[in-house]
């Protein structure tokens, strides 16, 4: 970094103001540059914090445009043209803000890219990371020092323009040189879905796309107010959760974001509580169990919930219970319940397609169970005696998008007819990158994408049941994996949230269902114990036998977002990357 963007002395430093002092818009530009070129005549910006929740650096809109028109001219100067891909390993720091939007202003497309938080191993992330690089064809890579040790065995072979750290590319000199104008049909930056691994795609986001969602999003979803509004996240940048709602978004309608690393989250929580408190933060969101590793502990003296008006939740399916007790938790602490936000989304779609009316909370819909399975239909059970599931109604589809439920044959559903979830509207990608067939599979001729996820509407709001993917048949039966592991995980105590992944095998031409489990003791009277209990569990509440496996703690993979992913988790089982004895109680 240049002495010019040097971030203010920890003896003056004091974090941004919520007020922008200008008048409030509401994504309502052409392309990311222009929305910038607004945010920075205001005071708004971002407050980069450490885990511990000190602050690091505070960067003004101003400021932050300053530094990217400086970025694009340097990457430009490099021999880069417009259209080319620039990979960022995306740590949440000012760093990656002034790089991202330097590749806004350059016309260069941006591909954020994880770090090593939700992967299973140093070879494992390496072998993730290339691929991403390689399907985003990019002609550069920057690596933050967190990671920066790796930088050789990340770009091998693979003849980059530039691969080193953003220190590096900030010491090159600023090119004198203007920029040309940035098309709002092109290309803004490729978003990796969260569980990229063997063949990682790029969901490509062009400026219209983005900010066609973004402005949903604040305009419809989140309803901005004129002042006030405040946003406080520590998901992560690489993921469309954390980089559209939570950087883009806020920067499009010029409000103060507080951004803890997300690597840190896990085992500081109550910091982004503490923040929300002490910075009056009014809009925050998180998956479902970000919620429930803060409602482990009580709340701290002194804390102060009781601005925070939007409590999204999204990123996986939606735990009622979890948020049931988080309200508990931290009603003291002046939180309202009300708060809760469910939504839905994916980054076929920039990321919103559903956002539920503010100040209602949430609200659920429990549905027969055995009639759901073997019917596809969710109706109330017949009586308090019939097996039951509780779903969580995610909202109605955005202004000019559309939402509709679809059979097999492609017919439109009725209410409470579980089929597969199709949307279509401004926010959608053109594609992914360079694969037109994986495109073909998924979005039509009319712009209509396939999800890929089940669900069913309910009075204009949509269900969402699982993903299709997920899906188990067994006998006729279509069972939800989370089904399963949610009732392991609320019946045993010794079980936390995302301790089970359920998935089916194909043997001897049937179905068979196998869960793995984490077991955290070695004891083997206590370990045999659990297998028989979960394996009876199974087949007392769902009537099926499950082939129940033993795995180490912290072994189970999940996404870079947090949520467990059962494919891979498959894959490691098929390849023999669990050494316990599976066995059936």
């Amino acid at each position: 970094m240049n002495p010019a963007s040097a971030p203010t002395t920890e003896a003056t430093l004091q974090p941004l103001p919520s007020a922008s002092g200008q008048p409030r818009r509401y994504g309502d530009f052409a392309t990311f540059p222009d929305a910038l070129d607004y945010a920075a005549q205001g005071t708004a910006g971002f407050n980069i914090y450490s885990g511990k929740g000190t602050l690091l650096e505070a960067l003004p809109y101003s400021v932050l445009r300053t530094q990217a028109i400086e970025t694009a001219k340097r990457l430009l100067g490099m021999g880069l043209q417009a259209g080319d891909r620039v990979a960022i390993v995306a740590e949440s720091d000012g760093d990656f803000a002034r790089i991202f939007f330097g590749c806004q202003y350059a016309g260069l497309v941006a591909a954020p890219l994880p770090l090593p938080v939700a992967f299973g191993g140093k070879d494992a992330y390496l072998t993730t990371l290339r691929g991403m690089i390689i399907s985003a064809q990019a002609s550069a890579v920057v690596i933050p020092a967190i990671i920066e040790g790796w930088t050789d065995d990340i770009v091998e072979g693979l003849g980059l323009v530039f691969a080193g750290s953003p220190s590096e590319l900030m010491a090159r000199p600023v090119p004198d040189m203007e920029l040309g104008s940035v098309d709002p049909d092109a290309l803004s930056y490729l978003q990796f879905s969260s569980g990229s691994t063997r063949f990682p795609m790029g969901v490509c986001v062009s400026q219209r796309s983005g900010m066609a969602n973004v402005a949903a999003i604040a305009h419809d979803g989140l309803q901005v107010r004129e002042t006030g509004d405040r946003c406080v996240s520590w998901l992560p940048l690489y993921h469309d959760m954390g980089l559209v709602g939570f950087f883009l978004t806020p920067m499009t309608c010029q409000l103060t974001v507080d951004l803890l690393p997300t690597r840190e989250f896990a085992r500081r929580p109550h910091v982004w509580l503490d923040l929300i408190s002490r910075n009056h933060g009014t809009i925050a969101y998180s998956p479902s169990f970000g919620y429930e590793l803060c409602a482990r502990r009580p709340a701290a003296p002194g804390l102060d919930l009781s601005r925070w008006r939007v409590a999204g939740i999204g990123g996986d399916m939606i735990r009622a219970h979890i948020l049931q007790e988080f309200a508990e938790q931290f009603a003291p602490a002046g939180f309202n319940a009300k708060a809760f936000v469910a939504s839905y989304g994916m980054a076929e779609a920039t990321l919103a397609i559903s956002f539920v009316p503010l100040n209602t909370g949430i609200e659920t819909d429990t549905v027969d169970l055995p009639l759901l399975e073997s019917k596809g239909i969710a109706q109330a059970p017949a009586n308090s005696g019939t097996p039951s599931r509780t779903f969580v109604v995610c909202g109605k589809v955005l202004p000019k998008h559309a939402m509709e439920v679809r059979n097999p044959d492609g017919v439109v559903l009725r209410d409470r007819e579980v089929g597969t979830i199709y949307v279509r509207g401004p926010s959608l990608m053109s594609g992914y990158f360079r694969m037109p067939e994986e495109t073909s599979q998924v979005l039509d001729q009319d712009k209509w994408l396939n999800t890929g996820d089940l669900g069913y509407m309910l009075n204009g709001q949509i269900v969402v049941t699982g993903r299709a993917k997920d899906l188990i048949i067994i006998n006729g039966r279509n069972i939800w994996p989370q089904d399963l592991e949610w009732s392991a995980e609320t019946h045993i105590p010794t079980l936390r949230s995302r301790d089970v992944a359920v998935f089916s095998l194909e043997k001897d031409n049937q179905e068979e269902i196998v869960a793995l489990i984490q077991c955290r003791t070695t004891n083997p009277e206590a370990r045999e114990a659990l297998r028989a209990e979960t394996a009876s569990l199974f087949r007392r509440l769902h009537g099926v036998d499950v082939m129940v496996v033993l795995v180490p703690p912290h072994t189970l993979p999940q996404t870079s977002s947090g949520k467990l992913t059962r494919a891979k988790a498959r894959t490691m089982y098929v390849n023999g990357a669990f050494a316990q004895q599976p066995e059936v109680a």
